[in-house]
């Protein structure tokens, strides 16, 4: 196997539905683990899955003109993951969540970006992947602090769903 080879990531491993699957398990701060086994088993996901998303966040980068603002703020954001991949949790048992934490921003910011360079959209009700054409509505989850905890696309079909699940009836 060449070096090219071995640096290339196959497009079918970069799941972003799993990857953000993963980091809900961190965030927010009220739901993650303090078991250090299992913080310790999510930490290593993170890593692996920005490991595998920092090089096709950087294709989708380089296919943009150069003075392309998405470009620049996803290069902007893969330096800054490339930092936290670098930096290791402090001493307190404390420092472990609060690392996790930080490198679950850092995916879920990759993983924008990365839908922004190469317009894949994935439904945030049922995790699956939006093909052209298909028909979408907008949807944002609001967090208990007020914000936008998810914001995005969701299929017309999943629509109801997230109304059952969310307690409402059905329109």
């Amino acid at each position: 196997m060449s070096a090219k080879e071995l640096t290339e990531t196959p497009a079918e491993l970069v799941d972003i539905a799993t990857m953000r699957a993963t980091v809900a398990q961190v965030l927010p701060p009220d739901v993650t683990p303090t078991n250090p086994a299992r913080l310790a088993t999510l930490t290593g996901m993170m890593r692996g899955h920005m490991h595998l998303l920092i090089p096709e966040v950087e294709r989708a980068a380089a296919e943009q003109p150069a003075a392309d603002v998405p470009r620049y703020v996803a290069l902007a954001c893969v330096r800054e993951a490339r930092g936290k991949l670098e930096a290791s949790p402090g001493l307190m048992p404390s420092d472990a969540g609060a690392y996790t934490r930080k490198l679950g921003r850092s995916l879920l910011a990759l993983c924008d970006h990365y839908e922004t360079l190469t317009g894949v959209r994935v439904c945030l009700a049922c995790d699956q992947p939006i093909r052209p054409g298909e028909a979408t509505q907008p949807y944002a989850q609001v967090s208990p602090s007020g914000g936008a905890a998810f914001s995005g696309r969701i299929h017309e079909h999943c629509a109801n769903a997230v109304r059952l699940a969310a307690g409402a009836s059905p329109a």
